[in-house]
């Protein structure tokens, strides 16, 4: 508990020292996802939002009865409610009926195998195609049917976007793939006869030609649009009632518009929450930074910038707040968790009421914002992030002990010990082998233990997303 204490003042500290961006109003400033599924305890869950300090919930529920029983529980706690609203991507209970009934709706990848039947990594990934009408129509009519729900304020939009082109490099893993930015025709989605179709249409040639359709920009930012068009079609829905819009899109915005053509800066949204998930990415804090001066820049100006943070994918909960204090720092107005299960002792809650409600204070203090020190660009020198490099010399360590660094898990990444003890290192010079403008790969000889090894950066975003060790 000593450690969150410390940490506050820190933050504050930094924050206090930097400049301020005015938000349109105070929204909630400690949100949480929540789906209602027969496995949760809604009363627990609640009172343990409470007990944690959040302020507002992003639910999902099955039906329009599961809402309003819920929304009752949230407001005697205290939590204000947001629909999450899964969109091109259907929630479990719709999609077995949506297989039957409409297989056609389904996105074609480049093979021109369909979600209907193609399993894309898992398989809860049956991703709609987002330029047909019959899609666009279904997913109007279920903003309407939430908005008209009392005590529903306004739509999280998620899952709008298509298949992952390429996974994080350690969650590759769970899926014995490697990647490394190299996009593959049995993930390349968007090749649904309706969006050949219209690229066609507009473009006079048909991106399956080519010799690499990833690689055509106009191809590329097709998918964009057509995914841009249908998260600004139910942002006009919601508004209409009234309700306010945000959405869940991924980590950066420039990793977003590569791996899953997103590109949320032109979504007509009053609240985003990119899903800065540390421990899928670089494993360390510095991401949360990284990443959130990227979308500071990125979103709309009617757009207030959160966080999204991880706390059970793999990583120590208690580095939450050190993720947090990154995304303060580069100009997040607040942060959802990545849930609320996460915090699952009644010390980590309590540590993290008291953070909030420090965080909460300081906003007040300084007009209904969180002061920050705007950053121009991240740093693309892995070198120069100290943090970072003692993430990746950590895992050289535990290769040359022989040990594995990856495995089928939460994040794709054998879970390390702190307690371990290591051999030194005597690392050389890192050799730069390769470059592209998504990856550079090194070669790095440790003298101590007469290993070598390849050291791998991805570099798309304009961030540092990723890296791997593996040994030569």
């Amino acid at each position: 508990m000593k450690r969150l204490y410390t940490i506050i003042s820190l933050v504050a500290t930094v924050m206090l020292a930097g400049g301020c961006r005015q938000a349109a109003e105070p929204y909630p400033m400690f949100w949480t996802w929540l789906e209602d599924i027969p496995s949760i305890d809604m009363e627990s869950a609640f009172t343990h939002m409470e007990e944690a300090g959040l302020d507002a919930v992003m639910l999902h529920a099955a039906s329009v009865e599961d809402y309003v029983k819920d929304v009752e529980i949230a407001h005697r706690h205290g939590i204000r409610v947001w629909a999450w609203v899964w969109t091109l991507n259907p929630p479990r209970q719709e999609r077995p009926t949506m297989l039957e009934e409409h297989p056609d709706w389904f996105s074609v990848n480049r093979n021109g195998q369909s979600l209907s039947e193609f399993k894309a990594y898992v398989n809860s990934y049956k991703f709609l195609c987002p330029a047909l009408p019959e899609v666009r129509e279904y997913l109007k009519e279920k903003v309407k049917t939430i908005c008209e729900i009392d005590g529903v304020e306004g739509i999280c939009l998620d899952y709008c976007r298509l298949v992952d082109c390429v996974l994080p490099m350690a969650l590759s893993y769970n899926y014995n793939l490697k990647q490394d930015t190299d996009v593959w025709s049995e993930y390349d989605f968007g090749y649904h006869p309706a969006m050949i179709e219209k690229f066609v249409a507009e473009f006079g040639y048909d991106p399956r030609t080519l010799e690499d359709p990833s690689r055509d920009e106009r191809w590329c930012q097709f998918r964009c649009d057509q995914v841009t068009e249908v998260a600004n079609m139910m942002a006009e829905v919601a508004h209409s009632y009234g309700k306010t819009v945000s959405a869940s899109p991924f980590s950066a915005a420039g990793v977003a518009k590569f791996m899953v053509f997103q590109e949320w800066g032109k979504w007509d949204l009053d609240m985003v929450f990119p899903m800065n998930y540390t421990d899928f990415y670089t494993m360390n804090g510095t991401f949360a930074y990284d990443a959130t001066v990227e979308n500071n820049k990125a979103k709309g100006a009617g757009t207030t910038l959160f966080c999204g943070i991880d706390t059970e994918l793999g990583g120590d909960p208690a580095t939450t707040i050190d993720k947090m204090n990154y995304a303060f720092a580069a100009g997040a107005q607040g942060i959802s968790l990545y849930t609320i299960e996460g915090l699952d002792t009644p010390e980590l809650r309590a540590g993290f009421k008291v953070y909030a409600d420090s965080l909460r204070a300081l906003r007040a203090a300084n007009g209904g914002v969180v002061p920050f020190t705007p950053a121009d660009a991240a740093n693309m020198d892995p070198f120069a992030n100290e943090t970072l490099m003692n993430v990746v010399k950590r895992n050289i360590q535990r290769v040359a002990a022989g040990e594995p660094i990856h495995e089928k898990s939460v994040n794709g990444m054998v879970k390390d010990d702190p307690a371990k003890v290591y051999p030194d290192l005597e690392l050389g010079e890192f050799e730069l082998v390769r470059e592209t403008d998504r990856l550079k790969e090194y070669k790095v000889t440790d003298a101590a233990s007469g290993k070598s090894f390849k050291v791998l950066f991805i570099t798309y975003g304009n961030i540092i997303s990723g890296w791997d060790v593996r040994p030569l």
